[in-house]
């Protein structure tokens, strides 16, 4: 870039020397779609490397955030301190926030694309994975995203209402949303009134009668999705019982002398929860005790795939699941589950299938491979429609933590300014970005939500959380948000 933002430009000039363009260049308007982590950290960068740009952020819900807000554990704050960097981005004099606005409805893609020099897409997955299973409907049966959602205050999963009343769930799953699920159920009460959990879901809590937790996987322990400090945390969960078979785990410390150090630290912490007996010198004796004591218990159980939801006579409930046993073919993170031909009953009355977030279509103008549920692209550039870009989930599927997606939307955002600076993108004419989509969205009855309307919104939650002795209370109602700041 040169001084004051305007473009070196090559200029077909042997040697790759640049030509200077001493015409004053309009800003990039840039137009990104989506504020969680995917959104904010895209735009972060551009506004960092790129002195004259000027990028606006889209968002479905009044309020941003995405993930960071709906997603993260209410028991795992220190997560969330993103949002403060998000927010010093977000009050850049170059950087515009409009909520309440659903790209693919009440403005297209192809609008966006007249009125901005390039577009990002970061809308994350919406979407969860099904089972494909008989009694996937079945009432009792959830998808670990509808019920995370639930707790976390996601205004379309605010009525969920989970039927609690069973002693047993079942988590189909072992990844790290899993494992939050499962921490949520059985965690006691004092702990979660501390958190930014939502009210309604606090009080269905609070009179839940489950107290045994099974997580189940395809496959066998070296191929678990979760991280150490999630299973260190439900190990150490106060009033919980780990209960872990320790025939699951014969002979894999010979598995895992070559592992790579994350996996070998998470298997042996599995082997020594399995293998130790209460009284062992390796806890400490009120801890055992505590835990042989423990009215509630949770347990990973390996090597089965559901195969059906099964019914309570009348036809309505969940009452257990069917699930074929497996073996394992192949070793490592490759190794494949295959079907022994035997079956087993495991009983409960809620059924939790945690298998996957999923990507959703946007607008017909953007391709979209619907096998792995993300938008075709090379370095976040959308196949076949230059200017149009992607990152996050939607860009490489719903996989990593916010570090992960921090460093893929990077990566966008580099290809975007790559592309302003070799000219790909033509700023030498001026696009009207928010001007543009202002009056079409006024036309369509649309009023966007500003990013001070948000923090109007912000207060209000902090305020009413401190009255609780809560980091906040969180708004479910997006009508109560807009009437909050005087819609």
């Amino acid at each position: 870039m040169g001084p004051g933002g305007a473009c070196w430009r090559g200029g077909g000039v042997p040697g790759g020397f640049k030509r200077w363009l001493s015409s004053p260049v309009p800003a990039p308007r840039v137009c990104v779609v989506g504020s969680g982590p995917a959104g904010f950290y895209t735009a972060q960068h551009i506004l960092k490397h790129h002195g004259g740009a000027r990028v606006d952020i889209y968002e479905k819900l009044p309020v941003p955030f995405g993930l960071v807000r709906f997603g993260v554990a209410p028991d795992h704050p220190e997560v969330k301190n993103v949002i403060n960097a998000f927010t010093q981005t977000a009050r850049s004099e170059r950087c515009a926030y409009y909520g309440n606005v659903t790209v693919g409805k009440d403005v297209t893609v192809a609008e966006l694309r007249q009125a901005y020099h390039a577009v990002v897409l970061s809308y994350g997955a919406e979407d969860n994975r099904v089972l494909g299973i008989p009694g996937e409907n079945l009432s009792g049966v959830y998808s670990a995203r509808a019920f995370v959602g639930w707790y976390n205050g996601l205004p379309e999963n605010r009525d969920l209402k989970p039927d609690l009343s069973c002693e047993t769930a079942l988590i189909l799953g072992h990844g790290n949303v899993a494992l939050d699920v499962a921490r949520i159920l059985l965690s006691p009460l004092h702990l979660l009134r501390k958190t930014d959990i939502t009210d309604g879901s606090l009080a269905a809590l609070a009179c839940s009668k489950v107290k045994r937790v099974w997580l189940v996987g395809r496959r066998g322990p070296l191929q678990v999705a979760f991280t150490i400090k999630e299973l260190r945390e439900m190990i150490n969960l106060p009033g919980a019982r780990p209960v872990l078979n320790p025939a699951d785990f014969t002979g894999l410390e010979n598995a895992i002398k070559d592992a790579p150090r994350p996996r070998k630290r998470l298997t042996e912490l599995m082997i020594k929860t399995a293998l130790e007996k209460p009284g062992e010198k390796t806890m400490e004796v009120q801890a055992v005790a505590a835990q042989a004591a423990a009215p509630r218990e949770w347990g990973l159980k390996f090597q089965r795939s559901p195969q059906e939801v099964l019914p309570t006579t009348d036809g309505r409930r969940a009452r257990g699941v069917r699930m074929a046993l497996t073996r394992l073919e192949g070793s490592g993170d490759s190794a494949k589950a295959v079907p022994t031909g035997d079956v087993e009953e495991l009983e409960c009355g809620l059924v939790l299938s945690s298998i996957g977030y999923r990507s959703r279509p946007l607008d017909p103008a953007v391709p979209f491979d619907t096998q792995r549920g993300v938008i075709p692209n090379s370095s976040g550039r959308v196949e076949g429609v230059p200017g149009l870009y992607c990152s996050g989930w939607v860009k490489r599927g719903p996989t990593g933590v916010i570090i992960t997606t921090m460093n893929d939307s990077f990566d966008t955002a580099q290809s975007v300014l790559e592309d302003l600076q070799v000219g790909v993108l033509d700023v030498s004419a001026s696009r009207e970005g928010f001007g543009a989509v202002e009056s079409i969205l006024g036309s369509r009855g649309v009023r966007p939500v500003s990013f001070s309307d948000w923090e109007k919104i912000d207060a209000a939650e902090v305020a009413r959380g401190k009255a609780a002795g809560k980091p906040r209370e969180k708004i479910v109602d997006p009508q109560e948000m807009l009437q909050l700041i005087g819609r």
